[in-house]
């Protein structure tokens, strides 16, 4: 104990007064985990504040304090109901504040008694107790005298099985002659639970009391015994299982001697053979060696040991310097690319550029292609592709939801089941290092405390490092010069900045009506008919029906929705072939409802007629470009602006913009400036539910607002796209050829773009180019005079005669 102030520290000498009376009123203090019997010493540690202002009610009268046991230890306050009734009066010997604002004191169990009722309990408990008397023995009898010396012998048992017993002890024991207080010495000292030592205070009767004891220690003496021959057990083992490894070591000493192999030498022959036959690099050969020295030394069954196994494993089984050899065949190549793929000319071109440099520079690295498109447009089977053309092996991994680093560069070997990263685990699984290696869903890595995974992969990525790729799991260096990445996304924006510069972008737009035509005829229909047990001549599908699946139950840039559309069809035919109808069944546009049910899409539905206050927008999503309708109308009002529709924050300044250029050039449009003080202009965007943003809507929503001020409808066959600025300037976007598409799917005419544009029309289609006319512009008034409409010319009499007629009725 530490130096102590005076005053911190009362220490109380006990008075010896027998006769000394004990008040009936009492504070109480509850206490947990412990049950107090009479005679016994123990220190608590208090720090409740109802316990302290017990303990210190009892220093400043008489030190008596009445103890009971709470019911429920992890309660912090318990009520008078959750403590037991039967107790101990106490009395304090030494009391220590300690520097925490809790107490230390030592206390001594002086008599039983029953708490009678509770006089106060909200600063502190105080109880009005009634003494227990016990009745008291003058003479032991000879069964009472029995049982006591079972209890005693009983109790050395326990503490010699613990190694626990003095002479001291056996002493104390003998010394005592009253049943009721032996009883209490031993089950102070028996490790019970709370209820069996309460169970035990509350018997009265001293004789019943050592009776229950008594049946504990016995129950003690066989747990104690159990506990021993246990403990035995376990130290034979050990001494059994080192007998057992020096006996391995002789009868491995004695194969060697013979020139035999034992399995442990086979093992570690096997071992050997195989880092040979790995052709590692100099530095994993060394790592390699270690680590097999390290298992001929272990004890085969411990734990260690199947860790250097499985790193060993790993080791021998990874492709060193096993490569697939390169049969370049720039012609064949591109025969089986246009096979499986119709379309996508960009990206068959670069992938037969690289084949010919790697033809003409075997040694040249590989690429880093990322393919970006909406769903459904080709890009995972066009790596498969690439793999087959190449006639490299392929192996794909999805990166979607990856958020622990671990899981690109692998854990630690200190860490229970750690393993590889996905990328050396991929080479592993194609048996050769020089792969085509698709990532899927690179735009979808998240990021969380376990670290960053996109960051991982900047190495992985970078062709001018990772020829020393670092795994984690390795802890080696190890190649992906040769490998060939390629990546898909369906958006480029969640893509860090840092990782898309080590990438060659190329973007997969979608399809136009003729390719997903086509491509149906040629890919879609036939793997249908296959999967559903149909034979090609048993179904029909004519061109007509064809196209209108295309357009009126699907609207996507790829084809995944059309190829479940025709599985629908295949599978209701499949059905009735099932049930003994006849074929041939042909699908016809007429026949097409009777399979698929009405049309899911309208293309036409949302431009039957030019509206004053509605204009047609572009958007570009990752499902590929989509038409977005631009809604503006004036209300009674104070001249304030309301926006709807999830709009982002760049969306609604682009609104804003485009109301400050209508205020700014006001006299032009024949408006009257008045209009904005006592109107309120509402811009809508359809689709409430959706959150839309970016800035390509601006000369859309400019539109919008200047119709409805001029009440000049906008042209339903004009599609626009472009960003505006306040003194009307049309600046240019994004994503135009995904827009394009979307026009065209919604059966769009003419769509009005920015000057600047013009040089992404190259990658436009050429049917496409047919179909749309494009129209750049440089500014609002050359958007207004293509968009805008004449205003309609209004009939005076006709509007009279209406108004007169809503007023008689």
């Amino acid at each position: 104990m530490g130096e102590t102030d005076k005053d911190d520290l009362i220490s109380i000498i006990e008075e010896d007064d027998p006769e000394a009376t004990i008040p009936t009123i009492l504070p109480m203090m509850p206490v947990r985990d412990v049950v107090i019997f009479t005679d016994m010493l123990l220190p608590l540690f208090v720090g409740r504040e109802k316990s302290v202002n017990a303990i210190e009610e009892s220093i400043s009268k008489d030190r008596y304090l009445f103890v009971a046991t709470q019911m429920d230890p992890g309660i912090e306050n318990p009520k008078t109901e959750e403590i037991y009734q039967i107790g101990t009066v106490s009395r304090i010997l030494r009391m220590l504040k300690l520097p925490d604002g809790r107490v230390k004191a030592l206390v001594q169990g002086i008599a039983k008694a029953r708490i009678v009722k509770y006089v106060r309990k909200r600063s502190v408990f105080r109880v009005k107790i009634d003494i227990i008397e016990e009745p008291e023995y003058s003479a032991v009898d000879l069964e009472t005298e029995a049982l006591m010396r079972n209890v005693r012998e009983y109790s050395e048992k326990i503490l010699t099985l613990r190694g626990e017993y003095t002479s001291e002890v056996g002493s104390i024991l003998t010394s005592i002659e009253d049943p009721g207080r032996l009883a209490d010495l031993v089950a102070s000292n028996l490790r019970l639970k709370i209820d069996e030592s309460q169970a035990i205070i509350e018997v009265i009767d001293p004789f019943e009391r050592l009776k229950k004891v008594n049946d504990l220690l016995f129950r003690e003496v066989e747990l104690s015994a159990m506990q021993a021959k246990i403990q035995s057990e376990v130290k034979d083992e050990i001494s059994k299982n080192q007998k057992d490894y020096f006996l391995r070591e002789q009868v491995r000493a004695i194969h060697k001697e013979l020139g035999e192999l034992d399995d442990r030498s086979q093992e570690i022959e096997e071992y050997k053979k195989k880092i040979k036959r790995a052709r590692m690099s100099q530095e994993a050969k060394a790592e390699a060696d270690k680590q097999l020295r390290r298992l001929e030394q272990m004890h085969p069954d411990s734990a260690e040991s199947s860790v250097v196994r499985t790193y060993l494993d790993w080791m021998v089984e990874l492709p060193w310097s096993k490569s697939t050899t390169n049969v370049i065949d720039i012609k064949k190549a591109k025969s089986v690319l246009d096979q499986d793929h119709y379309g996508l000319d960009r990206i068959k071109d670069r992938i037969l550029e690289y084949l010919s440099v790697r033809k003409l520079n075997p040694n040249t690295k590989g690429p880093i292609l990322c393919f970006v498109g909406p769903p459904g447009v080709g890009k995972t089977s066009l790596g498969r592709a690439i793999a087959n053309a190449m006639k490299r092996k392929f192996v794909r991994i999805s990166l979607g939801g990856i958020r622990d680093e671990a899981e690109i560069r692998g854990h630690r070997r200190t860490y229970i089941g750690a393993l590889p990263g996905r990328i050396i685990q991929g080479l592993k699984q194609a048996g050769s290092n020089n792969p085509v290696f698709m990532m899927d869903e690179i735009d979808k890595l998240g990021a969380d405390f376990r670290g960053d995974p996109s960051s991982a992969l900047l190495e992985a990525l970078d062709p001018e490092q990772n020829a020393e790729f670092s795994d984690h799991y390795l802890n080696l260096n190890f190649d992906l010069s040769k490998v060939m990445f390629i990546l898909t996304a369906n958006l480029t924006d969640t893509i860090p900045s840092a990782l898309l510069d080590r990438m060659e972008v190329i973007n997969l737009s979608g399809y136009t009506e003729g390719e997903k035509n086509i491509i149906a005829k040629n890919h879609l229909i036939p793997r249908q008919v296959k999967e559903n047990g149909i034979k090609p001549r048993q179904i029909r599908f004519s061109d007509g029906a064809l196209v209108q699946v295309i357009n009126e139950y699907t609207s996507e840039a790829g084809l995944r929705n059309l190829e479940r559309e025709l599985g629908t069809l295949c599978r209701k035919v499949a059905r009735r072939i099932a049930e003994g109808d006849k074929g041939p069944f042909q699908v016809t546009r007429h026949s097409l409802g009777k399979y698929l049910g009405p049309p899911k899409y309208y293309p036409e539905l949302d431009k039957e007629h030019s509206q004053v206050g509605l204009s047609t927008g572009l958007a570009w999503t990752q499902v590929g470009g989509e038409v977005l309708y631009v809604e503006a109308s004036l209300i009674n009002g104070k001249g304030e602006m309301i926006l709807t529709g999830q709009l982002g924050e760049v969306m609604q300044e682009s609104a804003r913009a485009a109301l400050s250029y209508a205020r700014a050039n006001i006299a032009l449009f024949n408006v009257k400036d008045e209009i904005f003080d006592n109107r309120d202009i509402h811009i809508h965007v359809p689709a409430g539910a959706i959150p839309k943003d970016g800035p390509s809507a601006g000369i859309a929503m400019a539109t919008a607002l200047i119709s409805a001020l001029t009440e000049r409808p906008v042209n339903k066959d004009v599609a626009m796209t472009g960003e505006i600025t306040l003194r009307g300037r049309v600046l240019p976007i994004g994503g135009l050829k995904e827009k394009a598409l979307g026009a065209l799917r919604a059966g769009i005419n003419t769509v009005i773009i920015p000057e600047k544009n013009k040089k992404d029309l190259v990658e436009i289609p050429k049917n496409v180019k047919r179909k749309l006319k494009f129209v750049p512009v440089r500014n609002m008034d050359e958007v207004l005079e293509i968009a805008l409409e004449p205003a309609p010319v209004k009939k005076a009499s006709r509007a009279k005669k209406k108004t007169a007629g809503n007023r008689r009725s």
